[in-house]
């Protein structure tokens, strides 16, 4: 699908930041007036050589114990950083963006799995920290790789966009605090006009642009065929249908709720230490179990495929042998039934969320897109494919940098906006009774008209602040007081994929309508 030229005045940039659970990186476009955008990846980073893949990098942080971060991305990987941190007693952060996840997504067995914040620190500030050095590699990169980069920098550096990614079913309240954390970061001011170049996208929906561009099957294109885009990243896997809704625009919409589970990819290396927990427990080598477990996820957990391959851990020199424990020569061998046993939860909420997304469709669907960067797993897309392709599915992997999936379909949700229908993924309403307070003396003396309604186990989502002085009073009688009345309606809108609130009234038989500030409640 061809992009249409940038109909803006003058040149600005838009950088998407997509902040991940174990990897995070950066894709960018330079909008020139008149000219196509182009999407372009950050593929260097500083100290990229310590890592597999110069595409992303660890989102980890290095602080010290005042605070001051140290290291972060691909230079907290380098040789000597565990030594130099355990010397000089630093604090690690990582997988700290599942901080912010919503109470709906908090169970104990997620929580009892994540890292602590190190202490003192805020979520906010651990993700604005790590913005911050996103925006700077940003930087460089630009200005390295461009011709004239410092003065092509220089021209757009006060007026940047920011794209967010975030996972399906999360909402206001953490686009709230990820916009603050942009704002604490200094990517933008902390005014209604610097909270405007933040725009929020979820993983799904970002996905579903990158497939646009990157090989969403032909019926999904064509034939308005119904297709699962799942987003299989390092915490979370993303479930998000879609059907062209227009063909001559090209349009594409929301047919099924989108789902998020707790079942990424450092899930599976958290069954992998509950298997070596119990089988080294008597294992000279037991105290060695946090390397194994970074050694498993370096090469083993990536190269699994054959269930009928014994697979190895190589964590240690050719004199560490422990032939009882399965150890020789430095490397620890598994069974390829139990590695694959350590990816069965994951597959099963694979197939389970697709099958639950044909079912909830309001349309067929025919077609299952894998991307991010736990889909470059060979043994997931195999076991994936090979169990729904007797049940109706076409399973497919793009060719083209699936774990940049995100950054790259963020940008595009910039630029194209594919997506013009989205499906609410809750009931809203307004609570239209006010409690009854025996502590408030004004309750207490109308007590008399007391009730009892039934609760409809609804939650508080947020308070709607908005200014009403434009509006005009009514005045009414009972006969004995004289009381006013104004009239009003609250508005939500859920066409974008952030929720905007406005309140609505009549003037003179015409309806005017005024923002509203929504105000979310946190835990």
């Amino acid at each position: 699908m061809s992009r249409q030229p940038f109909r803006g005045q003058r040149r600005k940039l838009v950088l998407a930041l997509d902040v991940g659970t174990t990897y995070s990186g950066i894709s960018y476009a330079v909008l020139d007036p008149g000219q196509v955008p182009e999407i372009k990846p950050v593929t260097r980073f500083p100290a990229h050589e310590f890592i597999s893949g110069a595409s992303k990098i660890p989102t980890v942080i290095w602080y010290d114990r005042s605070g001051q971060l140290k290291a972060a991305g691909a230079e907290a990987m380098r040789e000597g950083v565990y030594e130099m941190a355990e010397d000089e007693g630093w604090v690690k952060a990582e997988w700290f963006k599942l901080h912010l996840r919503p109470r709906s997504q908090s169970s104990p067995n997620i929580s009892a799995e994540i890292p602590p914040l190190p202490p003192g620190k805020t979520v906010v500030q651990v993700f604005a920290d790590f913005l911050r050095y996103l925006r700077d590699c940003a930087t460089f990169y630009i200005q390295d790789t461009h011709a004239n980069g410092a003065e092509l920098w220089e021209s757009v550096k006060g007026d940047v966009d920011y794209v967010l990614s975030h996972p399906n079913g999360w909402e206001g309240a953490q686009q709230e605090m990820m916009r603050r954390a942009a704002a604490l970061a200094g990517l933008i001011p902390n005014t209604p006009e610097g909270h405007g170049r933040v725009s929020f996208v979820t993983e799904g929906e970002a996905s579903l642009h990158f497939s646009i561009q990157n090989g969403l099957p032909a019926g999904a294109m064509t034939n308005g065929d119904g297709v699962v885009v799942v987003d299989a990243g390092g915490g979370t896997i993303d479930f998000s249908a879609y059907g062209r809704s227009n063909s001559q625009t090209g349009a594409f919409e929301e047919i099924s709720p989108p789902q998020c589970h707790f079942h990424g990819s450092i899930f599976v290396s958290i069954h992998a230490r509950l298997f070596l927990e119990n089988f080294l427990a008597e294992s000279n080598f037991f105290d060695d179990l946090e390397h194994i477990i970074r050694c498993f996820d370096k090469t083993t957990k990536l190269r699994f495929r054959n269930i009928d391959d014994p697979q190895y851990i190589k964590f240690g020199s050719t004199r560490d042998t422990e032939p009882e424990f399965n150890i020789r020569f430095g490397q620890l061998k598994l069974q390829g039934t139990d590695v694959a046993g350590f990816f069965e939860p994951s597959v099963q909420c694979v197939v389970n969320a697709v099958h639950e997304q044909r079912k909830l469709a309001h349309r067929p669907i025919s077609h299952v897109v894998l991307v991010g960067g736990f889909a470059a797993s060979d043994w997931l897309y195999f076991k994936v494919r090979d169990t729904l392709k007797p049940q109706g599915f076409n399973v497919v992997r793009p060719e083209n940098h699936v774990n940049k999936a995100v950054s790259d379909g963020a940008i595009s949700f910039y630029l194209d906006h594919y997506v013009d229908k989205r499906v609410a993924k809750m009931t809203y309403g307004n609570f239209c009774h006010i409690p009854y307070n025996d502590h408030d003396p004004e309750h207490k003396r109308r007590h008399h008209t007391t009730f009892m309604s039934m609760a409809a186990n609804f939650s508080t989502l947020c308070t709607i602040e908005a200014d009403l002085s434009r509006l005009t009073l009514r005045p009414l009688s009972n006969g004995q007081l004289k009381y006013y009345r104004l009239d009003y309606a609250i508005v939500l809108l859920f066409g974008a994929t952030e929720l905007k609130a406005m309140v609505a009234w009549t003037e003179n038989g015409v309806e005017r309508r005024s923002p509203a500030k929504i105000v979310y409640n946190h835990v």
